[in-house]
């Protein structure tokens, strides 16, 4: 089950995010449907899964890599994840990282940058999962993202 998986969040009908599944709960999620996943884990994140490209693949769904460092997440990636999230619109898209951090805050950028969200809405799902406020790499990656 989908709610199994760690810090999963349905976000709407067509997104998911969570931490890292397993093999297993690949299976789930392509069973609710999912046709695109995104991760934005290192490869060397624990309890990563090693051949997951091949895994969603084999389930028939696209697997988008976007590996984003914890310490140092940069714009270049960003934009990398909100063009895959523009291009993948239309499809269900489940978006993970390690423990959901990285993927709500991912999220609620391209929710604002892109979709035009207020700021407090759009982090409202963050906040359900972390707070930015205790990292201060992300706090400040974050604010530098936000529309001035």
């Amino acid at each position: 089950m989908l709610e199994d998986i760690y810090n999963f969040l349905p976000l709407t009908d067509r997104l998911f995010s969570s931490g890292m599944p397993t093999g297993a709960q690949l299976k789930d999620i392509a069973q609710a449907g999912v046709e695109v996943v995104i991760n934005l884990a290192l490869p060397t994140a624990e309890k990563a899964l090693p051949n997951e490209s091949a895994l969603v693949e084999a389930l028939n769904m696209k697997y988008i890599g976007i590996p984003v460092e914890w310490d140092r997440p940069t714009g270049q990636e960003l934009q990398e994840f909100m063009d895959a999230m523009d291009a993948h619109r239309h499809q269900k898209v489940y978006v993970h990282c390690q423990a959901n951090y990285r993927a709500t805050g991912f999220i609620a950028l391209y929710r604002i940058q892109r979709l035009g969200w207020p700021t407090a809405q759009a982090f409202q799902d963050v906040r359900r999962i972390w707070n930015p406020d205790d990292y201060p790499v992300w706090k400040a990656f974050l604010a530098d993202h936000l529309p001035k």
